[in-house]
């Protein structure tokens, strides 16, 4: 069977609280959350989660509702920010067979 691959990508914000021996990192405007260590382990935690919650979305056929609930709309610039937000990039890696588009497994 052929299969083509593809990426999205999403750029989310993110806001970190330092505990004495782990760093919280999270999405709020997606209410995902997780921890690490420290700050590079938090983010990279954070964009796993983000990734496995947007590929859960996908295979429920839930992620427009879930978008437009976090007030997300479509748009074709890119918005301008007057404060600079942390963000992290979140890959979301897909999968076309020759029947359909699917999540490709993380």
């Amino acid at each position: 069977m052929s299969y083509n691959t593809f990426t999205l990508e999403a750029k989310l914000p993110v806001k970190f609280i330092y505990r004495k021996n782990y760093v919280i990192a999270s999405c709020p405007i997606l209410d995902v959350h997780t921890q690490g260590k420290d700050k590079e382990e938090a983010l990279n935690n954070l964009r796993d989660a983000l990734s496995l919650f947007f590929i859960s979305c996908i295979e429920r056929g839930t992620l427009d509702e879930v978008l437009r609930e976090s007030g997300f709309k479509p748009g074709h610039r890119k918005s301008r920010s007057k404060k600079e937000v942390e963000t992290v990039t979140v890959p979301i890696p897909m999968i076309k067979s020759k029947d359909s588009i699917t999540p490709c497994p993380a």
